[in-house]
């Protein structure tokens, strides 16, 4: 028996639903499903709940991790704590796959082998339309570099203690997965005999960044930042990573405590201020839930800040909420995103809220 593992946020419904259907038209149903919901909002994840409970062969996993940047590797990294089977294959859930696909699975299984395959990119016309798998026109198909879905040993995969959680928002992950895993000796196998996928079409989600504070967490040049923490870890050979609390999952517990704090500390934007919170208090906090507010200081607004500028007289030094925001960002993905935590923009795009148990 194998795992589909799907990681999962605030995704349509229906676009699931086709994935799922598809695994129901399996000539091989030794298999099972886990969906990781990576902290949908309460509509979604009530929806996506509902849909995955009604299939006998899935299994429906909440992490509180709403008011938390995405990460796929954190996702996946729950549900192979929860994986109970010898095998398990990383999947998508764009995906529709081929009546064949488990069979296919179970004939490639191999400890010291990881596949990773090629899929056919459907068009939105297309993926809206529901025929059998084979009468679907792909526009496209996927090359070597695409190793997002996988069939992974849990053994091995394990050994290298997942994904390495490090990676938030997008990129790397898979490449890196794939690399760290060759250094115990698991080959990396691109299976490209047929087309055993369809990834359903959507629109781009990494053409929504945007150089400005937004409600929706963002993080400047994170693609850059992992593709260098991917060679950060060739470069020195990584194959293990993570401490030993990867793929922890935040419960309901933490996030309700977190919510309901009102401790609430309010620091504005100046240079020193926000330096000495990154660097010694939140640092050095611990034994509690440390609750900050960053606001911008109405001073440097001010017709007299202005004009003191223009004098070159000495005014504070500024942070912008936007560089105060990735500057937070870097810090909690670098050393406290195994803390329960929530971070969140305010609809006004005024205010930034961190809290943080340690």
């Amino acid at each position: 028996m194998l795992t589909i593992l799907y990681p999962y946020r605030n995704r349509e419904t229906e676009r699931v639903k086709r994935s799922l259907d598809s695994l129901i038209e399996q000539t091989n149903h030794d298999f099972k499903v886990i969906l990781v919901d990576y902290g949908s909002n309460v509509s979604s994840a009530s929806e996506i709940k509902k849909l995955v409970s009604s299939y006998t062969f899935a299994t429906y996993i909440y992490n509180f991790s709403e008011l938390q940047p995405w990460s796929r590797a954190k996702a996946i990294n729950i549900g192979l704590r929860n994986v109970t089977t010898d095998y398990v294959f990383t999947a998508d859930v764009d995906m529709i796959f081929s009546p064949n696909f488990i069979a296919k699975l179970q004939e490639l299984k191999n400890p010291l082998k990881a596949y990773y395959f090629k899929v056919g990119f459907l068009n939105e016309k297309e993926s809206l339309t529901i025929k059998p798998f084979d009468n679907y026109t792909a526009d496209f198909s996927s090359g070597v570099g695409a190793q997002g879905l996988s069939l992974f040993s849990i053994e091995q995969i394990r050994k290298i203690n997942g994904y390495d959680e490090f990676l938030h928002f997008w990129g790397a992950e898979d490449i890196d997965i794939h690399n760290r895993l060759e250094r115990i000796g698991v080959e990396s196998v691109f299976y490209n005999t047929e087309i055993l996928m369809l990834h359903q079409w959507h629109k781009s989600y990494r053409r929504e960044e945007t150089e400005i504070l937004a409600k929706d967490l963002q993080l400047t040049n994170v693609v850059q930042i992992n593709h260098h923490h991917l060679l950060f870890n060739n470069e020195n050979e990584k194959a293990a990573v993570n401490n030993e609390n990867w793929g922890n999952e935040f419960s309901a517990l933490d996030f309700q405590e977190l919510k309901q704090d009102q401790t609430q500390k309010i620091l504005l934007n100046k240079v020193d201020v926000i330096t000495h919170f990154l660097f010694y208090e939140l640092a050095n906090f611990k034994n509690g839930i440390l609750n900050i507010s960053f606001i911008k200081d109405d001073f440097q607004g001010s017709l007299k800040y202005k004009i003191k500028k223009l004098l070159r007289k000495k005014v504070p030094k500024y942070y912008s909420l936007k560089e105060i925001n990735d500057m937070i960002l870097l810090h909690i993905i670098s050393f406290y995103h195994t803390s329960p935590y929530t971070y969140e923009v305010s609809d006004d795009l005024k205010k930034i809220t961190f809290k943080i148990k340690k």
